[in-house]
């Protein structure tokens, strides 16, 4: 029996019209069986996007007609989006949206530090530990059932009002203290789940190693826990992101409350669509970045690979 060197063996055996080696390749030609497969697939292919293609335009068409022929279509075109208005919004937007990035930066950061605190906390054993564990406890389900909108209105307009000494009462300040105060508290739940996925041999083994139970928490369960949250982790960052624009409340200057400025001067509306499709522009490609991710990460756990 000939073996075929760099085939496998369903891919490798020739059928009589597969043809014969070729000098300086690497001794495998594919049998017209296969060729025709890929020919197939190729077609195939081409048939699903054309027919991708064509629906969408039509959809596109359809959904057009529809909104222009609307009675009240002029009036909104005029009020939503009108061009002159969106050439003045546009570079006072993008002014304010670098408050909105700097914000994303930092309470990211901040958001992911406590989160990982208060996660660890409540995973901690030992009946000593019982008030860290209960206040822990305490944190997420507060912060995780009050709405973010009024607890930026406790922080940014509550505070000022105490008039504490030596505390700030820079709205920018306090709008990220609040947004880092909610988020960390749904990230710690994710933190917490990837914890506790973990099975329970991988801390017994690393006991068994001589490590103590701080370092088996620290090389061993949380460098797992945290590798198999990414995906979730990524779409609390996406979520924080468009959440920035909530500071403007308390009357910080971001791209929200520059379109805002516009608007009431103007009574004319497209400064918000300028400021929203800004958003739609700075969180796409973060989410596709989380959609690679989630699906690479499922490629490995299909494969039965490193999660």
């Amino acid at each position: 029996m000939t073996v075929v060197e760099g085939g496998s063996g369903r891919e490798g055996a020739h059928d009589g019209a597969g043809g014969g080696h070729l000098p300086g390749d690497d001794g495998y030609t594919p049998s017209e069986r296969r060729l025709e497969r890929e020919r197939h697939k190729r077609v195939r292919a081409r048939r699903a996007t054309a027919i991708a293609a064509l629906s969408t335009l039509v959809t596109a068409a359809v959904l057009y007609l529809v909104v222009v022929n609307a009675p009240g279509w002029p009036r909104t075109r005029e009020t939503f989006f009108n061009g002159r208005y969106a050439r003045e919004a546009l570079p006072k937007v993008l002014d304010g949206l670098w408050l909105n990035v700097r914000l994303l930066l930092v309470c990211g950061v901040a958001v992911l530090v406590l989160g990982m605190l208060i996660a660890v906390a409540r995973t901690l054993r030992g009946p000593v530990f019982f008030p860290l564990r209960a206040l822990a406890a305490a944190y997420t389900d507060f912060f995780r059932g009050l709405p973010l909108l009024i607890n930026l209105m406790i922080v940014v307009l509550g505070v000022p009002a105490l008039r504490l000494q030596g505390v700030t009462v820079d709205p920018v300040l306090l709008g990220g203290t609040a947004l880092t105060l909610t988020y960390s508290a749904y990230v710690a739940e994710v933190f917490r789940a990837g914890i506790e996925s973990v099975h329970p041999s991988q801390r017994a083994a690393a006991r068994s190693l001589g490590l103590t139970n701080r370092q088996a928490l620290r090389h061993v369960i949380l460098p797992q826990a945290v590798r198999r949250q990414v995906p979730p982790l990524l779409n609390d960052l996406v979520s924080l992101q468009k959440d920035t624009g909530l500071v403007s409340i308390g009357g910080a200057i971001d791209a929200v409350r520059a379109a805002d400025i516009i608007v009431g001067r103007s009574l004319n509306y497209t400064p918000y669509i300028v400021a929203g499709l800004v958003f739609v522009a700075l969180t796409i490609p973060m989410t596709r970045f989380t959609d690679w991710v989630t699906a690479r990460m499922d490629r490995q756990r299909a494969q039965g690979g490193s999660i």
